[in-house]
């Protein structure tokens, strides 16, 4: 098993692409519409056959490229549940597994930082979106967002696994690439407060909306279909 990890620039995403060895076959997670020819070429080079595209979440700040991979491998889109999203394959729910060659990617939920969320779980490694980021979480306050939900299945689903699993986030804005899940319960701040405490912060960060809202919710909402 292997997992590359893939970083967009101006949108600060990490893109994963995880692919048995043996079979070559596939997946990649959160890929960004703009680096689309980079990734279809990491493809070619490595011989892989893709077999999904799975999606975190719907995300509010860059567009995936989902819709034009399966335009340009025949692979299957993947979606959580009740994210209402159309030209998908799949809609995956917790607890959820899919096999890429003996690879097997188990769906975790993680819904808080939009309605609906998944962390994906590949061997001992956890992909986990916006859910958990490193020394933080996403934000709580559109899409349906819940704060209280957030905590409560970040402590539940993801603090739960073994403390040596490597975390591999959605995005990070100060140049760290991973963390575990031991450090995460011990440093990162928002999830050392208590409940009341953690949902009084997200309450109040007042963040300024994401610059590509407008046009990637809905573009996302169609799986990074572009209407023109």
């Amino acid at each position: 098993m292997s997992i590359r990890q893939l970083f967009d620039a101006e949108t600060h995403t990490y893109t994963y692409l995880a692919f048995d060895k043996a079979s070559k076959q596939a997946a990649i997670i959160d890929p960004v519409f703009e680096e689309l020819e980079r990734d279809l070429n990491l493809l070619r080079e490595l011989g892989l056959s893709l077999v999904y595209v799975l999606e975190t979440h719907v995300h509010a700040d860059h567009i995936t490229s989902a819709y034009y991979f399966r335009e340009a491998t025949g692979c299957q889109i993947v979606m959580p549940t009740n994210s209402k999203a159309t030209n998908i394959d799949i809609e995956i729910q917790h607890g959820d597994t899919l096999s890429v060659g003996k690879l097997n990617i188990r769906a975790i939920d993680t819904a808080g930082h939009t309605e609906a969320h998944m962390a994906y779980l590949v061997d001992k490694t956890i992909l986990t979106g916006d859910a958990l980021l490193i020394r933080g979480c996403g934000r709580t306050d559109f899409q349906g967002g819940c704060p209280g939900q957030l905590y409560d299945l970040v402590k539940k689903n993801l603090f739960s696994l073994p403390d040596d699993t490597l975390i591999y986030p959605g995005h990070d804005y100060h140049g760290r690439t991973s963390s575990t899940i031991a450090e995460e319960k011990q440093f990162n701040p928002r999830f050392s407060k208590s409940r009341d405490e953690f949902i009084e912060l997200m309450k109040h960060l007042t963040l300024p909306q994401p610059r590509r809202m407008k046009y990637a919710v809905p573009a996302n909402l169609r799986a990074g279909y572009i209407v023109v």
